[in-house]
C-alpha cells in the first residue's frame, strides 16, 4: 500500500430519505472523483437516487449491476470484475466512494468489495442510519428495552428455522420480507405473535407504508420491507 493509491470509502447513505445521510458521508461524497453504487440488472439504482441531491456533479460513476435472484447473489464473478475496475481508479490515485443503502456492514453489498480490496488499499467504512432504526422510528416501536435481546432475522430462512429463532427471541426484526411475506405471517400466527407485529415497507421514503401485520394482504411485499415483533407488546 502506498500513498500514491487512492482511498476506498464505503459510504452508508441511510435508508431512503436523503436527509438521513450523515455529515461525514456527505463531505466525502462531495470530494471524491469516482462514485460507485449497486443497481439491479435492469432499472435504476436506489442508492444513487438517495445520494442524487448530494452529488457534486462531474464525477465518474460506476454502476455495479448484480443479479438479485435467489442462488445468484452474491455473484462472485460480478464483484471480481467491479473490484478490478475500482482498483484501476485507486491505482491511479483517485479516491472512490461506494454507496450502500443503510449501513455498509448490515447486509450491505459493500462488504463483498471490502473483502476484495481492503487488504491492498486504504479503506474507510462510514456507518449509516440503518433500516432497523428507520423502521422502528416510522412505526413508533422501540426495538428492545431493558434487558431484552434483539434478533435480526432474514425472511428467506427456511420456515422451520425462522420459527425456531423467533421462538428463542425476546424481540425480532424480520428483514428482506419480499416474496416471503406469507411464510412470515404463517409462522407468527402459529406462535400467536401476529397480533402485535407491525409491518413497514420503504421506511423513510415517500411511499412509506406502516400497517399491523394482520392487515397486510397476501401479495408479495417489496424487498425493502420489515416486520417487527416484540413479546412484550410495544417493547417499553
Amino acid at each position: 500500500m502506498t500513498n500514491a493509491h487512492g482511498t476506498l470509502y464505503g459510504l452508508g447513505i441511510g435508508p431512503g430519505d436523503p436527509e438521513l445521510m450523515t455529515l461525514k458521508a456527505h463531505r466525502i461524497l462531495q470530494s471524491v472523483p469516482v462514485v460507485a453504487y449497486p443497481a439491479p440488472e435492469d432499472g435504476d439504482s436506489l442508492a444513487r437516487a438517495i445520494a442524487a441531491p448530494h452529488l457534486a456533479g462531474g464525477q465518474t460513476e460506476i454502476v455495479i449491476r448484480t443479479p438479485m435472484t435467489p442462488g445468484n447473489f452474491p455473484a462472485n464473478d460480478v464483484y471480481d470484475r467491479y473490484a478490478a475496475e475500482i482498483s484501476e481508479h485507486l491505482n491511479a490515485g483517485r479516491n472512490v466512494a461506494v454507496l450502500c443503502e443503510g449501513d455498509p456492514f448490515l447486509y450491505g453489498s459493500f462488504m463483498y468489495l471490502f473483502q476484495r480490496l481492503s487488504g491492498g488499499y486504504q479503506t474507510e467504512v462510514v456507518p449509516g442510519v440503518s433500516s432497523l432504526g428507520a423502521v422502528a422510528a416510522a412505526a413508533g416501536r422501540p426495538l428492545v428495552s431493558r434487558n431484552q435481546v434483539l434478533s435480526i432475522l432474514p425472511a428467506p430462512l427456511e420456515e422451520a428455522e425462522l420459527e425456531r429463532r423467533i421462538t428463542d427471541s425476546d424481540a425480532c426484526a424480520i428483514m428482506k420480507v419480499g416474496r416471503h411475506l406469507d411464510k412470515v405471517k404463517r409462522v407468527l400466527a402459529r406462535l400467536g405473535l401476529d397480533g402485535g407485529a407491525v409491518y413497514v415497507e420503504h421506511a423513510s421514503m415517500p411511499d412509506e407504508k406502516i400497517l399491523p401485520l394482520r392487515d397486510v394482504g397476501t401479495d408479495a411485499a417489496p424487498y425493502f420491507s420489515m416486520v417487527l415483533v416484540n413479546r412484550q407488546g410495544r417493547g417499553v
